[in-house]
């Protein structure tokens, strides 16, 4: 299906005023023609009493009467055609299940009173931005008293198609990683509309079918990589080893997301801006496990990092000694220092001096 738009139509305000002319011409028609009606009467004597009637003139304006009767019960049908469309706003039509065309753009436009507007998902509430209902359910109830005329504008202003940037924010998923570890995770898409026949033909509801492969999309994506940097672990496809990991490549994982479902939805005339992890974390049956496993795994390295600078530290001391020849050490007393230091420089807890009043070897 090819999205064909109709920029022959913003003729709107001369239609309405044709309309407008026609139907008080019709009235004025019927005023006329029964006023005719009552005034062409003439009577003449005949043998049978007075009566007869000037039937020429009568026919006529009862013809006039009933022309203006029949305008003024049908002359408001052209009035259907009339559409308004604000800014990013666009209007699918068919006339007796063909598809006419697309209103694209702000505009006052007349087309065929048959016309029907079409959007399947016009009734569709997803957790995103354009669903928001902005206080109209409020008001139909404060007013019950009004007529069914602001009713059926508000349920043909619902079939027109927003072509704003939407997001969309389904809720959040749980997904096993690459090493089989439960983990929750949601995701934020910025979307819209490019092409509005695809969007109501190609598809029974484009915004149940953007959220479905939007799910879809995350499950296959996430399961490729663990959440934490793991070692043997290829998410490339490249057959190599690499550090990818959904909280250190948040956004490379959001790139292939993003990728993956705009192959999905582009039958769909839907075009995916942007994709954004708004919430990770371990599934809460294993968050405290592996909460002691990461402070595990930091203690450790933090453990290596202080060892690695002590050990650094005391070989710098003993060069510098060696060099500037202050004290000769023999391997025993340098074996004792070496202790010595590494107490004061690994240990937890500040190290309590013990001053040797001594000689150096007592």
């Amino acid at each position: 299906m090819t999205e064909k738009i109709l920029e022959n139509k913003k003729h709107g305000m001369r239609a309405l005023i044709i309309i407008i002319a026609l139907y008080a011409a019709g009235i004025a028609a019927m005023i006329i023609g029964g006023i005719g009606m009552a005034n062409a009467v003439d009577y003449v004597s005949t043998p049978f009493g007075v009566g007869a009637v000037n039937s020429v003139a009568k026919h006529n304006y009862t013809v006039l009467f009933v022309i203006g009767c029949i305008w003024v019960c049908i002359g408001w049908v052209p009035i259907i055609g009339l559409k308004v469309l604000k800014p990013q706003e666009a209007l699918v039509l068919t006339l007796f299940g063909n598809y006419v065309g697309t209103l694209k753009g702000e505009g006052f436009y007349f087309v065929n009173p048959f016309c029907v507007g079409v959007n399947p998902a016009a009734k569709t509430k997803l957790n995103q931005s354009g669903d928001v209902d902005g206080g109209s359910a409020k008001g139909l109830s404060l007013n019950l008293s009004a007529p069914d005329v602001s009713a059926a504008a508000a349920q043909s202003a619902s079939k027109k198609i927003s072509l704003k940037v939407m997001t969309l924010n389904n809720s959040r998923q749980k997904i096993n990683d690459c090493l089989g570890n439960p983990i929750e995770i949601g995701i934020a898409v910025m979307w819209r509309v490019v092409d509005t026949a695809k969007a109501v033909f190609n598809v029974d509801n484009y915004k149940e079918y953007l959220s479905l492969q939007c799910d879809s999309a995350v499950r296959n994506i996430v399961r490729i990589y663990p959440y934490d940097v793991a070692p043997g672990v290829d998410t490339t496809g490249d057959g190599l080893a690499d550090e990818g990991s959904l909280r250190g490549s948040s956004e490379v994982v959001a790139a292939r997301i993003r990728d993956e479902l705009q192959q999905k939805v582009v039958e769909a005339g839907l075009e995916i801006l942007e994709a954004r992890i708004t919430y990770l974390a371990y599934a809460p049956e294993i968050a405290a496990a592996m909460l002691q496993r990461q402070q595990a795994s930091a203690i450790i390295d933090a453990r290596k990092m202080i060892v690695d600078g002590a050990v650094g530290m005391v070989e710098m001391a003993l060069e510098r000694l060696n060099e500037n020849r202050m004290v000769t050490l023999d391997e025993e007393r340098k074996a004792a220092m070496v202790s010595n230091l590494l107490v004061v420089l690994c240990a937890d807890e500040a190290a309590q001096p013990v001053v040797n009043a001594g000689t150096l070897h007592h």
